[in-house]
């Protein structure tokens, strides 16, 4: 597993190839490392240029997040990967966006050009193909349960949406926070119902049938309750958690002891992952490396 990194690690830096990376705070935890440098190694075998690119990690907090994209930039860092809290930050930080990010107001992946760092955001299209990977299940035409109102949940928001999904019933406890994200989403929607409440107290109509997502960060530690009871959740389709680290989360247990479908974000994070390492490299990624890596990791 690739050290823990920090910015003065660059006070001495040294590497002469093509250098990723993935920020956040904490980042201990982080997996994309095994995930990138194993897709790097399989896809040097064939394009040799890649035998000299590599991925690290740095634990950036919040406050230096503005000096660090200035240095990593400056110090020639071809992409960047950014997790928690890291990617509504950047947004307003960066040189341009993709368009298709712009709405999330959110970005997960930047790319190094002579402007400064332009911004993507993969997260929606790892989500998707995560839930259709691991549950057989299509957002398109499902009714959505989403848990959470911050920069995860708006970008799944807009990915259900822009899937066509049937609904999208929004579950936050802080109501500020719900109502702002369901005003953002209101002008996109497109003729789909939206609707929020608090998942302290689901309404008695939710839809039968739905793919509940989590969004939130509960579950991260072993004694987080889940985000919402499932008991008093019409029998969803299918249950997926974005958080792949702990593998097991309260919710995801819960569903199984149901015998609800469930499964954990790691599909996700695999998916975003190659998605990005496309943008950076221009090349196929090789997707299996990145699962059996990351399945590797957590072991």
């Amino acid at each position: 597993m690739e050290p823990v990194l920090t910015l003065a690690d660059l006070d001495s830096w040294s590497f002469r190839g093509i250098a990723l990376a993935v920020l956040g705070h904490p980042i201990k935890h982080s997996i994309s490392p095994a995930l990138h440098n194993a897709a790097l190694a399989r896809m040097a075998v064939t394009e040799k240029r890649f035998s000299q690119w590599r991925y690290f990690r740095f634990d950036v907090p919040p406050a230096d997040l503005p000096t660090a994209l200035q240095r990593l930039h400056a110090a020639g860092f071809h992409g960047l990967n950014l997790t928690v809290p890291h990617k509504v930050l950047a947004f307003d930080r960066i040189a341009a966006v993709d368009a298709a990010a712009q709405p999330i107001g959110a970005v997960n992946t930047l790319l190094n050009t002579p402007r400064g760092w332009r911004g993507f955001n993969t997260d929606g299209y790892g989500l998707a193909t995560g839930i259709r990977e691991t549950l057989g299940l299509c957002v398109t035409g499902s009714p959505i349960i989403l848990l959470g109102a911050g920069g995860a949940a708006r970008g799944a928001a807009l990915e259900c949406l822009s899937r066509h999904c049937a609904s999208l019933h929004l579950a936050n406890r802080t109501a500020a926070h719900r109502d702002a994200l369901l005003d953002h989403l209101q002008p996109l929607a497109t003729g789909i119902e939206l609707h929020g409440f608090d998942p302290a107290n689901p309404p008695a109509d939710l839809p039968a049938g739905a793919i509940v997502i989590n969004a939130t960060s509960a579950g991260l530690k072993p004694d987080d309750p889940p985000p919402i009871d499932l008991g008093r959740v019409p029998r969803p389709a299918g249950v997926f958690d974005m958080i792949y680290n702990p593998p097991e989360t309260p919710l995801l247990t819960t569903a199984r002891s149901a015998g609800v479908p469930a499964a954990n974000g790691l599909a996700m994070l695999v998916h975003q992952g190659a998605r990005a390492l496309e943008i950076w490299s221009g090349s196929d990624v090789p997707v299996d490396v990145m699962s059996t890596a990351a399945a590797a990791a957590l072991s």
